[in-house]
């Protein structure tokens, strides 16, 4: 018969296992300082140039135009990861949670007062955990789903605002500088070197030559097909030169992706 069912000993157990949380450890706090400074750089530097763009409409015509930049500003600096930014640099915890990993200690102590290497073959499954854990990290490459999703949805988002930005008569390099476009390459740069911290697989160079080996022929020419075809789009519908297409985050991506199956 279970502790727990025994009359008298419910009250007893909720007591223990309060005193238990007694022996919980603070979480322990990483921030990312680097990619915190950064974003914030990117994020106050489109700040100013709008609020610049702001200065320069004066009148009573212009107050609307005026209004809306004003808007703009105010959404910039209530955005989360700006926020979480700000925090982060000054070594505050991020109420949003962005820049910032927080890692939970465990007590040494399981369920009931007794210690994990009390429960006969307890070890085992516990390294089989670690294992598992280990190989489902390497899988995601150390980004969540959502940041995975969150990654491809700032490719698209960059490349429709260029189009937009491109239907307004801007250059090619003009649509580079955008404050905007440059807020979103930060945070995608970010994302991608966490998804790949020191640029190289976890097995190095013989890793590598492994995934070289699995992309077929069929995937090379599918990839540079894709190449070609976002070089003419680039060229074509936003007026990119050769100086611009080299500098576009995107294209970079591609040619690296195209790199490794030679």
């Amino acid at each position: 018969m279970p502790a727990s069912d025994v009359k008298g000993t419910g009250g007893i157990m909720s007591q223990a296992e309060e005193g238990m949380k007694l022996f919980a450890k603070d979480p322990v706090l990483t921030f990312d300082t680097e990619a915190a400074g950064n974003f914030k750089m990117v994020h106050e530097a489109g700040i100013k140039k709008i609020e610049d763009q702001a200065e320069k409409l004066t009148g009573k015509p212009n107050a609307k135009a005026r209004s809306e930049l004003g808007k703009q500003v105010q959404a910039m600096k209530a955005d989360p990861m700006y926020i979480d930014a700000c925090k982060v640099v000054k070594g505050l915890e991020a109420p949003y949670g962005n820049f910032m990993t927080k890692v939970m200690e465990q007590s040494a102590k399981g369920n009931g007062g007794y210690a994990a290497a009390q429960v006969p073959g307890a070890p085992a499954p516990k390294k089989k955990a670690e294992k598992e854990g280990k190989k489902k990290e390497a899988e995601s490459g150390g980004l969540s789903k959502e940041e995975r999703d969150e990654l491809e949805k700032l490719k698209e988002d960059i490349i429709t605002r260029k189009s937009k930005l491109k239907e307004e008569g801007l250059s090619g390099g003009q649509c580079n500088k955008d404050a905007q476009v440059q807020q979103w390459v930060a945070r995608m740069q970010e994302l991608k070197i966490k998804e790949n911290p020191l640029g190289i697989a976890e097995d190095g160079k013989k890793d590598d030559k492994k995934k070289e080996k699995k992309a077929s022929s069929g995937e090379k020419l599918a990839l540079e097909k894709k190449i070609e075809e976002y070089k003419t789009s680039l060229r074509n519908d936003f007026g990119y030169s050769d100086k611009d297409i080299k500098g576009d985050p995107d294209f970079q991506e591609l040619q690296k992706e195209l790199a490794k199956m030679k």
